[in-house]
């Protein structure tokens, strides 16, 4: 498989931002594909969702400090709810976290033969296990750092109480799920009321593990009387229609912080990165900046290059330095907690060769 474990990384600079989680998902899944289409699979089919779709909205919905991976994670597993084949587990799990995929056999699309074949194929280290949460089954692990709980909703009988579980134990939730939208025969302010549908014994389109389909209120509700804050919120057009008499279908994607388990404080890069490049650097733009869990002295080793025009001034507060030539250099300062913001003073605009606004190339930011 192409992606490498990165997330345990020394340095702020290898963290993993929005962009770049999305960019090796798709190598993943390409690499992915190929490996379940080697793999043995007699008597049972593969699970044919997308199970990458919900990371394809990501970098438009994700803001500030929640934009990095090792923020969402820490140093705590992943827990991969209602998992599939177990793609995003296996994906997740090559960043470096330890990833536990979580389903139920019995309503599990190919009775969790997939996850278990990839597994076995992959030799992976992820974690799978089978959980009844509607029967207040307790999740594999105690305490997480995120877990992923997508398309699963409204599979389930009593969402009030596993959302509430689910709350003491992780710090972080990326859900979605689909939503009742209006029919054409409904008045317009339907999808502003806190209402909930309740799907008959048949189920909805011969699923029979359909429950509850709430509305956007309702769900806004939902998540915040089971114990969640709400970070990021986006309802998107589902082409593939799944709730009842819409005369669309729509998902809310939405990343959650729990309030009874807060995030880790870690300091992190913040704003103004561009990718890392060569496993190694990264450009900035003209304003960067660096968050601080608490006071610390950052410093940055970076590049200033030929290419740029000099002599430059990188300002940080009251801290300005100047830097008369091309090379290699490294500041100091004492700062924090909060955001940290450089500037440039002479940045190389976006070209024909690179659109990109660039300031300098940082190697390394180290704390102490």
């Amino acid at each position: 498989m192409p992606v490498q474990p990165r997330l345990r990384s020394r340095s702020l600079v290898h963290d993993i931002e929005v962009r770049e989680w999305s960019e090796l998902a798709d190598q993943f899944r390409i690499a992915l594909a190929d490996r379940k289409a080697a793999t043995r699979h007699e008597g049972f089919a593969w699970y044919p969702n997308d199970s990458f779709g919900a990371l394809s909205i990501l970098d438009n919905l994700l803001k500030g400090r929640e934009r990095w991976l090792r923020s969402l994670i820490g140093s705590e597993p992943v827990v991969d709810i209602g998992c599939g084949d177990g793609d995003l587990s296996f994906f997740l799990q090559s960043l470096g976290p330890k990833v536990y995929a979580v389903d139920y056999v019995p309503t599990n699309y190919n009775l969790m033969q997939g996850v278990k074949a990839l597994k076995s194929a992959l030799h992976s280290s992820v974690r799978t296990s089978s959980a009844d949460l509607d029967a207040l089954g307790e999740l594999p692990v105690r305490e997480c750092g995120l877990a992923l709980f997508l398309g699963v909703l409204y599979h389930l009988k009593n969402p009030f109480s596993v959302l509430e579980r689910l709350a003491g134990s992780a710090r972080y939730c990326l859900l979605s799920t689909a939503i009742a939208a209006p029919s054409k025969d409904q008045h317009d302010g339907f999808a502003d009321l806190p209402a909930a549908f309740l799907a008959g014994k048949d189920g909805l389109r011969g699923d029979q593990t359909n429950y509850w389909f709430f509305t956007e209120a309702a769900l806004r509700n939902l998540v915040d009387r089971s114990g969640w804050e709400v970070c990021a919120w986006s309802v998107v057009d589902n082409p593939e229609s799944t709730t009842p008499g819409a005369a669309r279908d729509q998902r809310a994607i939405c990343l959650l912080r729990s309030g009874k388990r807060p995030a880790a404080e870690r300091s992190q890069l913040f704003a103004g990165w561009h990718k890392l490049e060569n496993d190694a650097w990264r450009w900035t733009e003209r304003r960067f900046s660096v968050w601080l869990a608490a006071p610390a002295r950052i410093e940055l080793r970076f590049t200033v290059p030929a290419s740029i025009g000099w002599p430059i001034v990188l300002s940080a507060g009251a801290v300005r330095q100047t830097f008369d030539a091309p090379g290699e250099y490294r500041i100091a300062i004492a700062a924090g907690p909060g955001v940290v913001e450089f500037e440039i003073d002479r940045p190389l605009p976006p070209d024909r060769n690179d659109g990109r606004e660039r300031g300098i190339v940082v190697r390394d930011v180290r704390l102490s």
